[in-house]
């Protein structure tokens, strides 16, 4: 007997799914199309290395604690993390066909459950063929490629429930992780290339203001600025589009003109830091506003970059590409909080976090890539570490 397992798919043979798979839909997928080894999002290498394998198998569970329906399940792949790592194991009802998900606790057996992905290899296929479409903006979402805008947020978000629903659970409904995907994941096309604003993207006139109400939206006059902000984009972006006051983790310096951070730190923080603590460009840094945990969100004077200084830490961090990628990240916050009321997205806290973290760097790779970018970058990055904290809770409505 042999098995296909090509760099596209992987295909058993009859004999290679008993005793394994009993359901016949199943059988004649697998014997069939077959899977694809890796996608964006769902990865079935583990099929490639390890063939089938039972979750009894894969735990060991010497002393059998683990739960009896988990234990014929086979594991036939994961739902990749942004980092590319496999964050949660994909299974499979070989009498059944319907795929659910859980996280391995080799430790403690008896505490993994499952979460319900799909009714059957078909239709994951199907749903994750999607997404990944989406995410390129190629096969049935091309035509959204060099659109942005509210108006092509809702076509698309339709077009992905539309694929779900098509193909959903027994009440006809998709699994939230698939309503994750189909409401937050569109959230990138509302904003575009930067071709006007000689930023990172541009964004729909308006778009803060529609979403925080006019008052929720400070602007800045020149004389707001310290001599030290000569980058013109950002200054610009600042008079004419603004940021919000406060968005959760963030809170908008609006008791007096803009300062540096040396300046800040003489004035607020006087006797705190000596020089050399401070970064070393300090003076041309213009802080925004804080951050929780007593983190300065400051503004590159020069390059318009936008970085977190901590002061527990004294270390000077990337935190978005520049102040177009983070109004957009308030945005898309907002935009969450708004979701989640409707859907209940919070219930699937970790997948959530994880589909904010994806759309996030879709529009800005800067803000969720740990690669160290200064000489004190030790590569934590604030949005996806503040994302995954269910217990600060930030993402529920």
């Amino acid at each position: 007997m042999t098995t296909t397992r090509s760099t596209t798919t992987i295909v058993f043979t009859d004999d290679e799914l008993n005793p394994y798979v009993t359901h016949a839909a199943t059988r004649r997928w697998l014997t069939g199309p077959g899977l694809p080894g890796e996608g964006g999002l769902l990865t079935f290498e583990a099929l490639r290395t390890d063939g089938l394998r039972t979750v009894a198998d894969s735990t060991g569970d010497p002393e059998g604690r683990l739960a009896a329906e988990l234990r014929d399940r086979l594991v036939i792949g994961g739902i990749l993390g942004m980092d590319g790592r496999e964050h949660e194991s994909v299974l499979l009802d070989g009498a059944t066909g319907e795929i659910s998900t859980t996280y391995f606790l080799h430790d403690r057996p008896d505490l993994m459950d499952t979460r319900p992905l799909a009714p059957s290899l078909e239709k994951l296929v199907r749903f994750a063929t999607a997404v990944d479409e989406l995410a390129a903006l190629r096969g049935q979402f091309a035509s959204y490629a060099g659109r942005l805008g509210p108006q092509a947020v809702a076509e698309a978000t339709q077009q992905l429930l539309a694929v779900f629903e098509a193909g959903g659970g027994t009440d006809g409904e998709p699994g939230l992780f698939w309503k994750l995907a189909a409401v937050i994941r569109p959230l990138a096309l509302v904003a575009g290339p930067g071709t006007t604003s000689g930023l990172t993207v541009d964004l729909p006139s308006r778009l803060l203001d529609e979403e925080f109400g006019p008052g929720g939206i400070v602007r800045f006059e020149d004389v707001d600025f310290p001599k030290a902000l000569t980058h013109a984009p950002t200054r610009r972006f600042l008079r004419e589009v603004g940021l919000p006051e406060e968005v959760v983790w963030f809170t908008l310096e609006t008791d007096m003109p803009l300062q540096t951070l040396a300046e800040y730190c003489a004035d607020a923080r006087e006797g705190v830091f000596t020089d050399e603590q401070l970064p070393a460009n300090a003076d041309r840094l213009i802080r925004l506003g804080h951050l929780l945990e007593d983190t300065s969100l400051v503004v590159d004077g020069d390059t318009g970059a936008v970085l977190s200084w901590s002061e527990p830490d004294l270390v000077l961090r990337p935190l978005n590409a520049d102040v177009s990628t983070l109004a957009f990240t308030f945005w898309l916050i907002r935009r969450e909080h708004a979701l989640d009321a409707v859907y209940e997205l919070t219930e699937a806290y970790d997948q959530l976090a994880e589909t904010m973290c994806r759309t996030l760097a879709a529009v800005d790779p800067v803000a969720c890539d740990p690669t160290p970018n200064t000489p004190t970058d030790d590569g934590w990055r604030y949005w996806p570490e503040v994302f995954e904290d269910e217990a600060g809770g930030g993402l529920y409505a």
